[in-house]
């Protein structure tokens, strides 16, 4: 990703302990950069019919990314706007992904108050950030930054040991050195026995000429490895066009 810094939305400054929010506080917002309906192009959910919260902002400057869109601009909405909005559209499944979402103090409210409001809640999110104050009834997809994003340095290793069955942590792989890298990572925190790991290759690099061969020697690498990985490509990009948003 390119340069260009977004400061993260900071956390409030926190109330004395047993005290509630004052009555008069403003109520608590977050910075959209886009919510739509489409089928869910990713993870072990990729085909379901899903509610996209994406919000703006980002720390990390990966490589390859695809939403440089949401490093900023955005709207201010409340989280009942928010709330209101994916209700409107129908449809139990939501993920909230940015940008990186968790890096907006309120997304952890948000999460909150879409679980209670009985929907299947996805968070997306790239391993930078704690996940341990995420509400337990949303499932992680947890992007472990590989060398090629240039970002590995950036990784909260700590996040792997708060992983459970409902979760997934997914490797975005680039060539051979990000396959053997992530390939080490499994192993060495057994991930495969705690949770379903994805294997992606970077959009770009999915085809199978000589000019982009990443997607059938990343299949034969797992089948050559024995590894009980899942793998898996971007499918919103093949029934799309892979640059349109909202989709």
């Amino acid at each position: 990703m390119k340069a260009s810094s977004v400061r993260p939305t900071p956390h409030p400054d926190p109330l004395p302990e047993g005290e509630g929010r004052r009555a008069n506080a403003p109520p608590a917002s977050l910075r959209v950069t886009e919510i739509f309906h489409s089928i869910q192009g990713e993870s072990t959910r990729a085909g379901e019919p899903c509610v996209f919260v994406r919000l703006t902002g980002c720390p990390l400057r990966c490589t390859w990314c695809d939403t440089a869109y949401a490093f900023d601009g955005g709207t201010d909405m409340s989280l009942e706007a928010v709330v209101d909005q994916v209700k409107g559209y129908g449809c139990p499944l939501v993920e909230v992904t940015g940008g990186e979402p968790l890096a907006q103090a309120a997304a952890f409210e948000l999460i909150t108050r879409l679980c209670e409001e009985r929907f299947d809640v996805l968070i997306e999110t790239s391993g930078a950030l704690d996940i341990a104050p995420v509400d337990s009834r949303a499932s992680i997809i947890l992007d472990v930054k590989c060398p090629g994003s240039e970002m590995d340095d950036r990784m909260r290793w700590d996040n792997l040991q708060c992983i459970r069955h409902k979760d997934q942590v997914k490797f975005i792989i680039g060539d051979r050195r990000d396959y053997e890298w992530a390939v080490d990572v499994v192993k060495r925190y057994r991930l495969t026995e705690t949770c379903p790991v994805l294997f992606s290759p970077v959009f770009g690099l999915e085809g199978n000429d000589e000019r982009h061969p990443v997607l059938r020697p990343l299949a034969e690498w797992i089948l050559q490895d024995r590894l009980p990985v899942r793998l898996q490509v971007q499918l919103h990009k093949f029934i799309w066009d892979p640059d349109m948003r909202g989709v």
